[in-house]
């Protein structure tokens, strides 16, 4: 990998269906607090596995609330957490992510993993 000063940030955002999180929360008790802990660890083992290449740890999202030009309402999607990471390329990114707790153990079903741009006009 190059030097830190030579990489790209990377947004990854952490997304999963509703339904899939109703799913979840019927998961019998044990059960779920088992693959909670499991995800938890599974969480940790990545984090600590990609700690080079972790740019802003980022966190869960709570509810949403949307503001448009009618005020403001509650709305629901699929966004549950983010982080940026840092990498050569966005294939490199996205790679990092391959077999995440996310998805492979939560109720998640993709990290979706975008290039931070330089706001126009500010360079």
């Amino acid at each position: 990998m190059q030097r830190s000063v030579d990489l790209k940030s990377y947004l990854a955002v952490f997304l999963g269906k509703p339904e899939a999180m109703e799913a979840w929360k019927k998961l019998p008790d044990a059960e779920r607090k088992q693959r909670e802990q499991a995800g938890i660890t599974g969480w940790h083992k990545w984090v600590s596995e990609h700690k080079d290449s972790i740019a802003e740890m980022g966190s869960p999202l709570g509810k949403t609330k949307r503001t448009d030009k009618d005020g403001v309402s509650d709305t629901r999607n699929e966004l549950g957490a983010w982080t940026v990471v840092k990498a050569n390329s966005q294939d490199e990114a996205a790679k990092l992510f391959l077999n995440h707790p996310h998805f492979t153990i939560f109720p998640g079903d993709r990290v979706e993993v975008m290039e931070c741009l330089p706001i126009p006009g500010s360079q």
